[in-house]
């Protein structure tokens, strides 16, 4: 062979021979592929280019071989976090400084690369795999070595110079194993996003029944036990059970069944098994641990479905990461009213059921673990607040113009049973304001309202005052609109309510939505503040339909 084939004449790969890596790569890749040894060169040449002593990670830009290669030469690998696959489909790598995020990128550069190289070939794959020249492609790598690369300076989006971590930790509430909390109320396989296969029984529309259930034609079913439930509709009059579980099928029966399109009914033969679980004892077991605080899973299931209503009147509560949960598991479901909505006493809050007619017993359990973590109802009650009014601005305190917050004001907690203590006014100062709100605590009031100078505007310090007063726990601006700049918080044993002046322009703000939380037990936290944001926008219809409207919900 002439000196040029000789594998003495190939480039070294760091501290290895050609022949060493091509061994390396067999036993970390299975295949010495064309693009790894590539990426041999390509990683060596960028940790040239790193100071002895820097800790560096590494970007592969595709995820073809190349990071295979980065993590045989350097300490960065996916599952340390010092690799990031960067999947932009280009055959590009770099290595950077983890502390400051400059450093080098080197890519294949195909104007290095002769026209009639086999290389240029099989990266722009000009022939088929199977008319490729492997041996000379093989060849052509390792006599080129470094001199078919590329290298330019880089630095790194900021991003990137995070420390990882996995944040707080979660037990996922349906399969029971732990996550990382930031990936919501389930974990991602839970949620959808497995990567296994599951049994057709999970995933098909075609639910399974046990084997002792059949078909029979309805004329032979006479004296059989009716297994379920059968609902007529009568269209614009009706819908109820006709036929209820338990019952048995009577000759007289047939013509009733025929009426209903019920030309073939369920049996049951035998017992069913451990394995499956009926739907009534499906929609009972969940509305048991659905119902919180003032919730009632009411009587037996009908037509499949338990109810769930209100023992009292209230607020309803809805834990809504626990009903995601919940209706993330195959097979089941419940619906409710909107959280924060006020309810009567025997008013229906929520429904539940199974979907098919048996549950298996593995997915009835995975529904049931989501129901572990605590009910998903409860129904505040609202106390009759003994409540202070404090209205603040020069122009009030002075006589310019007429007060209208007081009226206002009032005539919302008459609509809640609330009791008017007081009220104050205060000019603009901050003196004033804070004396003012220490009267109201001191004379017992365990809700406090105070109206306007929220806004920006230099002259409006009704916070300033409230703060000199003690408040604490201050939450300032609502993404809801009007009432944007409401203020929420604690003064005393008071809970404290800044109204903003659009109040006395605006029929319904952020007063309508906030006000019912303030006289429950709930805390108003600012991530429940965030959420409001989504159906936070009053559109100021014509005529008013509040609350019967997307405001708030």
């Amino acid at each position: 062979m002439t000196d040029n084939t000789k594998p003495s004449a190939y480039k070294h790969i760091a501290s290895h021979t050609f022949e060493e890596f091509i061994e390396m790569a067999t036993m970390f890749h299975n295949y010495p592929a064309p693009g790894l040894l590539i990426g041999g060169y390509m990683t060596a040449e960028a940790i040239s280019y790193m100071p002895e002593g820097t800790l560096y990670e590494a970007i592969s830009e595709t995820s073809w071989c190349l990071p295979d290669a980065i993590q045989m030469l350097t300490p960065c690998t996916c599952g340390n976090g010092w690799m990031h696959v960067e999947d932009l489909g280009v055959y590009a790598m770099s290595l950077y400084d983890k502390f400051t995020g400059k450093g080098v990128r080197v890519w294949l550069d195909l104007d290095k690369i002769d026209a009639d190289s086999e290389i240029r070939t099989w990266f722009l794959k000009l022939k088929p795999k199977k008319d490729q020249d492997s041996d000379r492609l093989r060849h052509e790598i390792g006599m080129a070595g470094n001199a078919i690369l590329s290298v330019a300076p880089i630095e790194v989006n900021k991003k990137l110079l995070v420390k990882r971590s996995k944040g707080s930790i979660a037990i996922c509430p349906v399969c029971k194993e732990a996550y990382p909390s930031k990936y919501g109320s389930t974990c991602l396989a839970c949620s959808g996003d497995s990567p296994y296969a599951t049994s057709s029984s999970q995933e098909t529309v075609l639910y399974p029944l046990p084997e002792k259930i059949r078909t029979v034609a309805t004329e032979d079913a006479h004296g059989k036990e009716i297994v379920h439930d059968m609902t007529q509709i009568k269209p614009g009059k009706s819908k109820g059970a006709a036929f209820h579980k338990g019952e048995h099928f009577d000759v007289g029966d047939l013509c009733r069944l025929q009426q209903m399109g019920r030309n073939r009914v369920y049996i049951e033969e035998g017992e069913v098994g451990e394995n499956w679980v009926h739907e009534n004892d499906c929609a009972k077991a969940f509305a048991k641990g659905m119902a919180g605080e003032g919730v009632l899973a009411q009587g037996e299931p009908s037509e499949g479905k338990m109810s769930l209503v209100a023992a009292h009147d209230g607020l309803l509560r809805v834990q809504s990461d626990r009903l995601y949960a919940f209706n993330s598991c195959k097979g089941v479901m419940a619906a409710s009213r909107k959280g924060w909505t006020r309810v009567k006493k025997g008013d229906e809050i929520a429904g539940t059921r199974a979907i098919p007619l048996y549950l298996e017993r593995d997915l009835f359990r995975r529904a049931c673990n989501t129901l572990e973590q605590g009910p998903l109802f409860d129904v505040l009650p609202m106390r009759k607040a003994k409540t202070g009014i404090l209205i603040t601005g020069d122009e009030v305190y002075n006589g310019t113009i007429e007060d209208r917050f007081e009226e206002i004001i009032t005539n919302k907690l008459t609509e809640y049973g609330c009791t008017h203590h007081k009220t104050i006014f205060a000019p603009d100062q901050r003196e004033a304001i804070r004396d003012a709100a220490q009267t109201l605590v001191d004379e017992g009031c365990d809700l406090i309202i105070t109206t306007a100078g929220l806004s920006v505007d230099p002259g409006d310090v009704t916070r300033h005052g409230l703060v000199d007063a003690g408040a604490r726990d201050l939450l300032y601006g609502t993404p809801i609109l009007p009432g944007a700049m409401s203020l929420l918080g604690k003064i005393g044993n008071a809970s404290l309510l800044g109204v903003p002046a659009c109040a006395l322009f605006f029929k319904y703000t952020s007063l309508d939505l906030l006000l019912p939380r303030l006289l429950t037990s709930a805390e108003i936290t600012r991530d429940e503040l965030a959420r409001m944001g989504e159906g936070g926008l009053c559109i100021n219809c014509k005529p008013c339909h509040f609350p019967h409207c997307t405001f708030g919900k």
